[in-house]
């Protein structure tokens, strides 16, 4: 990451527009803590989904900075890194929130109450995550599987 980093007005995301950040460089913007975080996502999706996945670094320019989005198809969630930290965002369609109903109870306090709140758009409820805990990585792991059932499940 070179000394002039571009970011957004809020001093969060990598905004630079000329190619995706390498992993060194989001490991750096991240810190280790949310980068553990963001290595534990990855390597559980590659482990429970081998081979179903694509992932592509997005651009959604000096606003949104770049996002490291899982998808076959349609998108299975999307990383984003930030300063000192990590979000991850789902979109739940309706067959997916019936889904989400089923496993409601088992979710922390923290993710139902967001869940709850989030908005829902003509292509589902959109679910921010700021990814900070244990608790939350295990809600992801989740709600991921309702979105699609693990190949693996070590």
């Amino acid at each position: 990451m070179n000394d002039e980093q571009e970011v957004d007005e809020q001093n969060l995301r990598i905004v630079r527009p000329d190619g995706p950040p390498d992993i060194a460089e989001v490991k750096a913007w991240m810190g280790p803590e949310a980068y553990n975080c963001f290595s534990h996502i990855t390597k559980t999706i590659e482990r429970r989904y081998p081979g179903i996945f694509i992932t592509e670094w997005l651009y959604g320019g000096k606003k949104h900075g770049w996002s490291l989005r899982y998808k076959k198809g349609k998108s299975f969630c999307t990383l984003i890194p930030e300063k000192d930290r990590l979000k991850i965002q789902l979109v739940f369609g309706a067959a997916e929130r019936l889904k989400v109903e089923d496993i409601h109870g088992g979710l922390s306090s923290s993710v139902r109450n967001q869940y709850d709140t989030a908005k829902t758009y003509h292509d589902g409820k959109w679910l921010f995550l700021i990814v900070d805990s244990d608790e939350i990585l295990d809600d992801i792991e989740t709600l991921l599987t309702v979105k699609r059932k693990p190949k693996n499940l070590k």
